[in-house]
């Protein structure tokens, strides 16, 4: 008599079913709100460092250069912050990916924008304080060649390109619609991307780019808090 075999469709591998989600740390998280404290650092460094700004200067560069020789302190801070924000949020960024990875469906868009907007912005940061160092020792010996003209353009460049935080409003927009339609995330974290993300993508596109600067940092706290602190997902794969 011979003998029939029949197919063992328990150890079949049902493609339609979702892949069980694996348990994995939050340090990512807290390197997110690492990032985002020293993000806002070092925005607030960049708003006082004001030489061309200031009444006393009235557009000459030797008294912008005098001014900005007083400033040290506060560059020296506005670099260390932004540097340090900069390789942080290549971390977060890897992380935010793969927690948004393990609950949309495989074949989503969202976690590759949501890491490349932050891709973004630590390239602006690292653009951005990518001067600090040749002008901080023309200013403070002015008598070394420094052209005057060339450091009243390093005012304006670090109070400009670190402010360039659209990429984050793109990573908000796309962290809300992880949450609210795929429930990737907390619906809490989601508004929070609406509201914070989606001002920043508008401030960013918009001719106030800069402005982006003072909302895209704060969001990145809040929703790195929320979670490195433990959000609810409700999965789904709608």
């Amino acid at each position: 008599m011979s003998a029939t075999i029949t197919p063992d469709h328990t150890s079949r591998l049902d493609l339609d079913e979702p892949a069980p989600t694996t348990s994995t740390g939050r340090g990512w998280a807290f390197t997110g709100v690492a990032a985002g404290l020293a993000s806002i650092v070092g925005i607030a460094a960049s708003m006082q460092i004001d030489a061309v700004y200031s009444p006393d200067a009235d557009g000459d560069p030797d008294a912008i250069v005098a001014r900005l020789a007083e400033l040290v302190p506060q560059i020296l801070v506005f670099h260390t912050a932004t540097m340090v924000s900069v390789v942080l949020l290549l971390v977060f960024a890897a992380g935010l990916r793969r927690r948004l990875a393990d609950q949309l469906p495989s074949r989503s868009l969202l976690p590759d924008v949501a890491a490349a907007g932050l891709g973004l912005v630590a390239v602006a940061g690292l653009m951005g304080s990518g001067l600090t160092t040749e002008f901080v020792f023309g200013v403070s010996d002015p008598g070394n060649g420094l052209v005057p003209e060339s450091a009243v353009f390093f005012n304006h460049w670090v109070g400009t390109i670190p402010w360039l935080w659209v990429g984050a409003g793109a990573t908000g927009v796309a962290v809300a619609v992880s949450a609210l339609r795929h429930g990737a995330v907390s619906r809490w974290l989601g508004w929070v991307g609406i509201v914070l993300g989606g001002l920043t993508l508008l401030l960013g596109i918009s001719p106030l780019q800069y402005m982006a600067g003072m909302t895209g940092p704060v969001w990145l706290f809040v929703t790195a808090l929320g979670l490195a602190l433990g959000d609810r997902a409700t999965r789904s794969r709608v």
